[in-house]
């Protein structure tokens, strides 16, 4: 299993300063969210591309409904290749309570889905760097060998890693994880929403079973579970974390998103991953 940490706060000296901790603390990814409107994600962690040598870098995460595909993809390759091949990109449709009313930005969760599938296209083949056309509901991009200027494609092959949100047990959702490279699991409740309760080993070893059928085992993919350990009780978190692990889970993301104090949130760092049985 490997282990990452998020970034509830923060601007880019601290994105910076705290994945130069976290690597030197044996933390294996540092993540940082993507809001509305705020502290840029991408300028974050290019600042700790630039401090830091191996820890995986990405988003925690991006909703793709409100970006403009041909930006993003610009940005993830334009860090792939500052950082050696270390960017993740982790992708969902966002929570809506976090600003997107408020600038305008879509809000119904199927138009936001089908937004997610056609930027998540069109990002993929902008990587590979050759002249393509894409017709679809939302976006109409059409690239010559004359027009097309592409930047180095990532470092990464045959993609930079992404990963999706999946809702169990709605199949739909999980199928789009499926075709990429890493699943973020939620549970939706009986009215259809995202739950806020953590998902729960059980659900994951159900949603395991279906990815494993699903999905060619031979190919690599990750099953990333969020959550909170306890502080200074090692027995207790490693048996917390093994019992994601034991589920199917291939890595944990530390989040301390109620956490006010940066001065905390770095001491959590420095402590280093939760054990794991």
């Amino acid at each position: 299993m490997k282990f990452g940490f998020v970034l509830p706060r923060g601007d880019a000296k601290t994105a910076a300063d705290f994945a130069r901790q976290a690597e030197a603390s044996g933390w294996d990814g540092f993540f940082v969210w993507e809001p509305v409107w705020g502290i840029d994600a991408w300028v974050s962690l290019t600042a700790a591309a630039m401090e830091t040598h191996q820890i995986r870098l990405g988003t925690m995460l991006s909703p793709l409904s409100r970006m403009r595909p041909w930006k993003i993809a610009s940005e993830t390759a334009t860090l792939d290749n500052l950082s050696n091949g270390r960017v993740i990109l982790s992708v969902g449709l966002g929570a809506i309570d976090t600003g997107f009313k408020d600038f305008g930005e879509e809000t119904d969760r199927k138009k936001r889905a089908r937004l997610l599938d056609e930027s998540l296209q069109i990002i993929t083949k902008l990587w590979f760097g050759k002249p393509f056309h894409h017709t679809g509901e939302h976006y109409q991009v059409k690239i010559t060998d004359k027009t097309f200027q592409p930047p180095p494609a990532p470092v990464q092959k045959p993609r930079i890693p992404i990963w999706a949100v999946g809702a169990w047990p709605s199949k739909k959702s999980l199928n789009r994880a499926i075709k990429y490279d890493g699943l973020l699991p939620a549970k939706l409740t009986n009215s259809g929403r995202i739950s806020k309760e953590p998902i729960h080993p059980d659900d994951l070893t159900d949603i395991k079973s279906y990815i494993d059928h699903k999905r060619d085992s031979a190919l690599p993919f990750d099953i990333i579970v969020e959550g909170k350990t306890p502080v200074n009780e090692p027995a207790k978190a490693a048996q917390i974390v093994s019992s994601y692990q034991e589920a199917g889970a291939t890595w944990w993301i530390e989040a301390l998103w109620d956490e006010p104090e940066l001065a905390k949130v770095l001491d959590r760092i420095k402590q280093g991953p939760p054990p794991c049985r």
